[in-house]
């Protein structure tokens, strides 16, 4: 009964998607909605079934992937039966404005008609935020690293960062769009700045909050000042450290959406915004979960790594 029940667990997501695949052929789009010249919701529904079904046949001989299935079917079914009603309710019975909730099929089709400069935007964005990043997390982890050693510094600086750190990066774009000499610099100085604040905070609010007693177990075993920054305070604020770059890359994606649009060539948040102003919604919605996928993707990596290299915490903090 027990291995049935597991089973039957399992299957959930397949039957989920098999009754979304149903629906969807059965039931014609509303008339309001234009026509659309392929099923792409459908190819959707058919890549995540076979997807699933490869897992599924997998999970019988690995014993890792059939607990995250075990764990993860009701919510992979519950995700199923969600889009299947938002294309219920959009796509075949328009019970929402047409213009606004296009059917999915348009939707998905936008990554298929736009992937060249889908694919372009998604380069352009990543090089943008890899430098707004960079220098931002560099000056960041440096100014950190100086407020929770240095004194003096902390005196002098750290109203400083209260004072600027809490304020949005795009607050500054109209002083910033005026000093620059091009759009893109404004962008990668927003970004930068929108991850210096974390980085900063946390990384020194890490250092001082090390145990006094690593410092002068250290100093007993003869280690001088550049052993202790580097030996025992920075590996020891490692986890606050993490939390900080976790903080700063969501505000840095929320700032690359904004910078881009004012006045920059290409990116994702320029899609976006170039679409809007088209009312070309499914692309909208399409360049939306597109950058939600990316974001999604970037923080897990950092878990990853952040697991990897503080594997003594694994867990502690979970995404």
């Amino acid at each position: 009964m027990k291995n049935f029940l597991k089973l039957l667990k399992k299957l959930l997501p397949i039957l989920s998607i098999v009754l979304a695949i149903v629906l969807d052929r059965s039931i014609p789009n509303n008339e309001l909605h234009p026509v659309v010249d392929k099923p792409y919701f459908f190819y959707f529904l058919l890549i995540m079934l076979s997807l699933y079904v490869v897992f599924f046949v997998l999970s019988f001989f690995v014993k890792k992937i059939d607990e995250k299935i075990i764990h993860s079917a009701p919510l992979y079914a519950g995700a199923a039966l969600a889009v299947n009603a938002i294309n219920i309710v959009c796509s075949k019975l328009a019970l929402l404005p047409v213009l606004f909730f296009p059917t999915l099929d348009k939707v998905f089709g936008t990554y298929v008609k736009d992937r060249e400069l889908l694919l372009r935007c998604i380069g352009s964005s990543f090089k943008l935020l890899l430098i707004g990043f960079a220098y931002g997390a560099v000056i960041g982890f440096t100014c950190g690293v100086l407020l929770g050693f240095s004194k003096k510094f902390n005196y002098w600086v750290m109203p400083l960062t209260k004072i600027i750190g809490p304020i949005p990066a795009t607050s500054w774009s109209p002083l910033v769009l005026s000093l620059l000499s091009t759009s893109y610099q404004a962008a990668i100085f927003m970004i930068a700045l929108a991850v210096w604040f974390p980085v900063t905070l946390m990384t020194s609010s890490g250092i001082q909050n090390v145990q006094q007693s690593y410092f002068e177990v250290s100093s007993t075993l003869g280690a001088g000042r550049l052993y202790k920054v580097f030996r025992v305070g920075i590996p020891a604020a490692m986890p606050s450290i993490f939390l900080g770059f976790f903080y700063a890359t969501t505000s840095s994606f929320v700032t690359l959406v904004t910078a881009e649009m004012f006045g920059c060539e290409s990116g994702l948040g320029w899609y976006l915004n170039w679409v809007k102003s088209m009312m070309l919604y499914s692309n909208v919605y399409a360049g939306l979960i597109l950058l939600a996928g990316i974001c999604t993707l970037v923080i897990t990596l950092l878990f990853k790594v952040r697991d990897r290299l503080l594997i003594w915490q694994k867990g502690v903090i979970k995404w």
